[in-house]
């Protein structure tokens, strides 16, 4: 299907422009528009552009930063988003399943794939609103998972993330959480990392959020209590085993929660903190924040 016309928002820092400009085939869109990221503009006002340009689809080309600044602005517009992956982290096209290292592959799915209606987070904190595509969270969150090193994963697997989580252990200390979801009362709770998602799937295959799907209206939520190296031990389990490796296996089709790990889903939580967390969006730290309140938007992205 040629695309009408298409705007290319590309990180340069994350690829070559002659590199990236060759590998456009004339077959994708009879005009092709071109912006260029900048250090005070991950790719918001570049996406605005582009949808009053009347671009039919902005492709993005970058890391998870670049993707969730384009993919903001375009949501509720009716103009599709398609991804060129680069990078290491590239958790939104994993999880759609769009080709990774292989640029030209990535632009013939923009080209050829179906489009596809998606969710689309909004987080809330310290009066600012900002979109999510992936997880927002706090703690031994998925940004550590997605850094664990990948030699080791080469050679050990999954055990690698077990390195990783042991190596984040020291750093981890309990808060007292305020926990509300969708219309119910407060819970009072405690624990150190909480992850909300909108998609679950880690490099490696891993599944975070094992129940977390793109398309659900809902957002899943995996809070971590662990206190000591057993319950450590208990949630690296929980994490690789039960809802990761047996599930792939076909043992179980739900979320299996335990003493240290507690999954849940909801349209909107809303969350307090006794003390001050370091905060992230879509991998990127955002500063320390006290309380946040996140939300779904169902359909709200066009995919390709």
């Amino acid at each position: 299907m040629t695309i009408s016309k298409l705007g290319v928002i590309w990180n340069p820092s994350k690829i070559d422009e002659e590199r990236l400009r060759a590998a456009v085939p004339s077959t994708l869109s009879s005009e092709v528009l071109w912006w260029e990221t900048s250090e005070d503009d991950p790719g918001r006002g570049m996406a605005a552009e582009a949808v009053e340009a009347g671009c039919e689809v902005v492709v993005a080309v970058g890391g998870d930063g670049t993707v969730r600044a384009v993919a903001e602005t375009l949501a509720g517009t009716g103009v599709a988003l398609g991804i060129v992956p680069q990078g290491t982290g590239n958790l939104l096209a994993r999880n759609l399943g769009v080709p990774l290292d292989d640029v030209e592959a990535a632009l013939e799915r923009v080209r050829d794939g179906e489009p596809r209606r998606i969710d689309l987070g909004w987080v809330e904190y310290g009066g600012e609103k900002r979109a999510f595509a992936v997880m927002v969270g706090f703690g031994v969150d998925a940004q550590m998972l997605v850094e664990t090193d990948d030699d080791l994963k080469d050679r050990a697997g999954w055990l690698a993330y077990v390195e990783a989580m042991g190596r984040a252990l020291a750093g981890t200390e309990m808060t007292d959480i305020s926990l509300a979801l969708d219309d119910d009362e407060p819970q009072e709770v405690r624990g150190h990392t909480m992850i909300i998602g909108n998609c679950g799937m880690l490099q490696g295959g891993i599944r975070l959020l094992p129940d977390a799907v793109i398309d659900d209206g809902l957002l899943d939520l995996l809070l971590v209590s662990a206190d000591g190296a057993l319950q450590w031990l208990d949630t690296v389990r929980s994490v690789v085993w039960d809802n990761g490796i047996r599930r792939l296996l076909g043992g179980g089709t739900e979320a299996v929660s335990t003493e240290s790990t507690r999954h849940v889903a909801a349209r909107r939580i809303t969350v307090a903190l006794a003390s001050p967390q370091q905060f992230e969006v879509d991998g990127e730290e955002v500063g320390e924040v006290d309380s946040f309140t996140v939300s779904v938007e169902p359909g709200a992205l066009i995919v390709r």
